[in-house]
């Protein structure tokens, strides 16, 4: 053997290597980030076009101000070009996080770290919630609800591929409950329980800057107060934890005083009796720290237009761990403030 040979096949897996490199991970993230900036620019052109129109009607009118009508179609304009461009990145950043192969929790501690050396470390205690994100519904029978329930995939879906490929089987469907106000002479009125399918964003923030600090996704039907445990920070310096009544239970209040951690969970209302006075007003305090954590949830599923439209518990992690990642990071651009002139 000659040794252009022998240097031949010591530079080949390489050259093999690098070529799979390109195409399987270098090439797709490139790809994906140019789509995401085309469509971007694209939305915002389009955006802008609209506009125009509508300034040119008012600029032949005789008009001195725009019309309520004019400035409605402006803040809807500007209202759905926001939605559809955090869509746009956020499925992009889906596809490069798929194409690296890097797991969303290793994204998350990374950034968590970044955090900490800017000097947003969590502190001031803890708030835990969880809210359901939306995904397509299944239309399944009752011999397949009950197959999936059983954890088998359902024979018909077996014998056909293409079938089984486009089934979520690890989303559930849940109940929420919206309590209705009293009605005007006092009556008591029937609460709304409105059915939702999809996933569970379980997360945990720090009290002082408001920021996840800890996060976990699991299918719609699992119970908010057993994924206490996961959400617990030790890293904050606070003790104190809030979080609704769901939360309250002896398991979870033995592991809150086994860490170290000081209970603000949410008392529950005496079954048959009325709510104890002070119990009412300790709730009420609670009540004042713990919304705090609506505004994530209210961030994530406004402006953000959170859903699941991926198959399967592992895709829905990724996604809901971006939506947790780009949510810190556009509050810490907040926390910082306008940068110096």
């Amino acid at each position: 053997m000659t040794t252009s040979t022998l240097l031949a096949n010591s530079i080949l897996p390489d050259v093999t290597g690098w070529r799979l490199l390109m195409f399987e991970r270098v090439l797709p993230i490139a790809l994906w980030t140019i789509a995401a900036v085309l469509a971007n620019r694209f939305v915002n052109w389009s955006s802008a076009r609209v506009t125009m129109r509508i300034d040119a009607q008012f600029k032949n009118s005789d008009s001195l101000v725009r019309s309520e009508s004019a400035k409605h179609q402006h803040a809807l304009i500007q209202v759905i070009s926001w939605v559809a461009i955090a869509a746009i990145y956020l499925f992009a950043a889906y596809q490069i996080v798929k194409a690296l192969g890097v797991p969303i929790t290793a994204l998350f501690r990374r950034f968590e770290a970044q955090l900490s050396a800017a000097g947003y470390i969590a502190m001031g205690g803890q708030i835990v919630d969880a809210t359901v994100v939306a995904a397509p519904k299944q239309r399944n029978t009752e011999d397949e609800k009950r197959a999936l329930k059983e954890g088998r995939i359902p024979e018909a879906w077996a014998a056909k591929p293409a079938k089984l490929a486009q089934k979520d089987r690890d989303a559930r469907w849940t109940v929420k409950y919206t309590k209705a106000r009293p009605s005007a002479d006092g009556a008591k009125r029937v609460d709304i329980a409105i059915p939702t399918f999809g996933y569970k964003n379980h997360v945990g923030i720090d009290r002082r800057h408001g920021l996840i600090r800890t996060w976990t996704t699991t299918d719609a039907a699992r119970h908010d107060g057993a994924q206490l445990p996961s959400l617990l920070d030790r890293a904050n310096t606070g003790s104190g934890v809030w979080a609704d009544t769901a939360y309250r239970s002896a398991k979870n209040e033995a592991h809150l005083e086994a860490g170290g951690f000081k209970s603000r969970i949410h008392r529950k209302k005496p079954q048959g009796k009325p709510m104890p006075k002070h119990v009412s007003r300790a709730n009420a305090a609670k009540s004042e720290v713990r919304a705090h954590v609506e505004h994530v949830f209210a961030r994530q599923k406004g402006p953000m237009a959170l859903v699941i439209r991926t198959i399967g518990l592992a895709r829905a992690k990724v996604k809901i761990g971006l939506a947790n990642l780009v949510y810190n990071m556009r509050r810490m651009v907040w926390l910082a403030g306008p940068a110096p002139a």
